[in-house]
């Protein structure tokens, strides 16, 4: 067995108890990404920067492909589906949508803006943003619908609502730097009228 540690530690740096997860690389891919953008998702400085070989890396991925994949599947799962899952967990009407509006317009949305400056350099990337917006504007257009919006305003309603999400932060300043969550709720009824 101590042949085995320390053949490890001489091929990944660290023994077998200390190895870097998958998720704890995807982590530390979300938060390179959010920092420093999709250009910073370089196997060499981010085990330089977990101060770990470029094996263990290799161990979980591929190659930088598959970890820049699988990075933004965990965004899109974490920003999108786990949101409805626990939206749709949470008691049914118009609460719902205030719920949501609480969460997305107080949440710090680095990784947001860098996945999409990501999607504006990267096809598949964007396809993939492109994906997540359709899923998102329609389930707000259902929540809409299920608060007693006509069908055919719900749409329309739902991505104003997005766009408002996607542009606050280029247009936050010190005097708007949060929407009170009283006028988030009074927002919200607007739109379900």
């Amino acid at each position: 067995m101590n042949t085995l540690v320390r053949v490890n530690t001489l091929v990944y740096g660290d023994t077998m108890d200390d190895r870097l997860t998958k998720s704890d690389w995807i982590e530390h891919g979300l938060r390179t990404l959010a920092s420093d953008g999709a250009n910073a998702l370089k196997v060499g400085p981010m085990a330089t920067q977990l101060e770990v070989s470029r094996g263990s890396f290799y161990w979980h991925f591929r190659d930088i492909a598959d970890f820049r994949s699988q990075v933004l599947q965990c965004w899109q799962e974490r920003t999108t589906e786990q949101v409805i899952r626990d939206l749709e967990a949470a008691k049914a009407g118009p609460d719902r949508l205030k719920h949501l509006m609480r969460r997305a317009f107080v949440t710090k949305r680095s990784l947001e803006r860098a996945i999409r400056s990501w999607a504006a350099e990267d096809k598949d990337v964007a396809a993939t943003v492109a994906a997540v917006d359709t899923r998102r504007v329609s389930y707000i257009a259902k929540m809409l619908i299920a608060a007693g919006v006509e069908s055919r305003r719900a749409l329309p309603r739902a991505a104003f609502m997005y766009w408002a999400y996607l542009g606050q932060p280029i247009v936050m300043n010190p005097r708007h730097a949060s929407i009170p969550v009283a006028a988030l709720d009074e927002i919200g009824d607007l739109f379900e009228t």
